[in-house]
């Protein structure tokens, strides 16, 4: 195949492109650059099945040649980015999205959105199964990113629906791994950060927000699985066995990085924990019947991992 992979500089985008290469496909990447990074994709200049377009997506898009898939992961998507980025954090959702489903429209190709557990909002079921519709503030500083992506799903079951567009929808739970920046904002590499420089590690409120954790490894396998499948409708891509609180993973980070950084609790004074959700878990069932999809990687295999990665960058 021949795709276009959209935030192909993110963490989850330059991941992407990896594995489509590897696979034996040719990547289309395409970027603006606004949080993403030109270092997760070095590796792939001068490769003959790689070629990059630097271009904001909510801008009309123009890829020449034929195309197989249209991958759709341009997004800010940690809260200091959107927070920071709330304009085109909307627009990318929206705009983005509308031209990105057109391209895939022009060029008879599949299309995968990616959409995120946050369309759940701070959810009062957990695990949170695709048929619930979440609660969500759309006027608070996080519907921003949240309505985005209730919207980009809407669009993209619409065009599936009236140009019989062949569309799939993942629903990504919260994902860690190398690539992700130090100053991304999340509590992974946050607390990585602090725990290798031995900084206080600094939770938000009490810590007792869960969050459900998956390597990036498996996440990519998912998605990969979706694309080639036949199911339009959404699928969680998360770990439902790995729920922990905020603390829980400060504690566990401490261990891991054989850190002397304390724990402490704080109260932001900005619009970061605002609409905060409490509660985080997937339920897999579609993933696993439709898909034969399963988690692999253990939460401490994967932390390993990934502060190994940022041990040798800091």
């Amino acid at each position: 195949m021949r795709v276009l992979i959209t935030g192909a500089a993110g963490f989850l985008g330059s991941h992407l492109c990896d594995r489509f290469i590897a696979e034996g496909h040719t990547v289309v990447g395409m970027d603006n650059l606004i949080t993403g990074s030109m270092d997760n994709i070095a590796h792939l200049y001068g490769h003959d099945q790689f070629s990059f377009i630097k271009h904001n997506v909510s801008q009309y898009i123009y890829v020449p040649g034929p195309l197989d898939a249209v991958l759709h992961f341009a997004s800010p998507a940690s809260p200091n980015d959107y927070l920071e980025h709330p304009i085109p954090t909307l627009k990318v959702g929206s705009l983005g999205t509308h031209n990105t489903l057109g391209l895939a429209k022009q060029k008879g190709a599949r299309f995968l959105l990616a959409s995120t557990s946050e369309v759940y909002g701070d959810p009062k079921v957990n695990p949170q199964p695709e048929s619930y519709w979440g609660h969500v503030n759309p006027i608070g500083p996080r519907g921003v990113y949240d309505e985005a992506k209730r919207f980009a799903e809407a669009i993209t079951m619409a065009y599936h629906r009236y140009h019989g567009l062949e569309t799939r929808i993942v629903r990504i739970f919260n994902t860690y791994g190398p690539r992700m920046r130090l100053n991304d904002g999340r509590a992974v590499p946050n607390f990585i950060y602090q725990a290798l420089t031995n900084q206080p590690i600094t939770v938000y409120g009490r810590g007792q927000q869960t969050r459900a954790y998956q390597y990036y490894s498996d996440l990519i396998e998912g998605i990969y699985r979706l694309l080639l499948s036949e199911e339009p409708m959404p699928v969680n891509i998360g770990n439902p066995d790995m729920e922990m609180s905020v603390m829980e993973l400060a504690e566990m980070m401490v261990r891991l990085a054989n850190s002397d950084s304390e724990i402490v609790c704080i109260e932001p004074t900005d619009d970061r924990i605002v609409d905060d959700p409490q509660v985080r878990r997937p339920d897999i069932t579609r993933a696993r019947t439709i898909l034969g999809w399963e988690p692999r990687v253990s939460v401490e295999e994967g932390l390993t991992q990934t502060i190994n990665y940022f041990r040798q960058r800091i």
